[in-house]
């Protein structure tokens, strides 16, 4: 009885020890890395749907060249690490062509397209980011200046029209 309650003890204590090493690694972020977030930022909508150009970012596009699932900008102090993103040189008419464009591909799925914050993993504001609520993805700190920013699915807004279709 003894030997299975010292293993039992034994499990236990060598689950809390990894939790525990587990848990110091990610608070410092060397065990995942250092992640940033999206986060929702009304003013960011209102910039993209004046089609306001901002000269400190430099603009990329993710899915269609017409109508991509999500548009973004990172300040120019920062390099993307990423060869999916398209990066796009706008005029105030070519970006409201693209807002416009995924506007209207939002609303033929029943959705609204938001604006955000594209925050480092310190908080600092690195960017803009233009989609549907649900096509935020992770930001991922390489370095001091270098990030990585997951690219949407491209099969965004096909699933959210079979999903309505499945809702109707």
């Amino acid at each position: 009885m003894c030997t299975i309650q010292s293993r039992a003890f034994s499990r236990i204590l060598g689950f809390v020890c990894i939790l525990l090493l587990f848990t110091s690694c990610s608070m410092h972020g060397e065990f995942f890395g250092r992640y940033g977030r999206i986060t929702p930022n009304g003013e960011v909508t209102g910039l993209f749907e004046s089609y306001i150009v901002n000269s400190n970012l430099n603009y990329y596009i993710s899915g269609a060249d017409s109508c991509p699932n999500a548009i973004m900008g990172i300040d120019k102090r920062y390099i993307l690490v990423s060869d999916l993103w398209k990066k796009r040189e706008f005029t105030t008419d070519k970006l409201k062509r693209l807002v416009k464009n995924t506007q209207s591909r939002a609303w033929d799925c029943g959705l609204m397209m938001h604006g955000f914050d594209i925050l480092d993993d310190r908080g600092n504001d690195i960017g803009d980011w233009y989609s549907i609520l649900s096509v935020r993805m992770p930001v991922k700190m390489v370095d001091e200046n270098k990030v990585i920013i997951f690219t949407p699915p491209l099969d965004t807004y096909d699933k959210l029209k079979i999903e309505r279709i499945d809702r109707d």
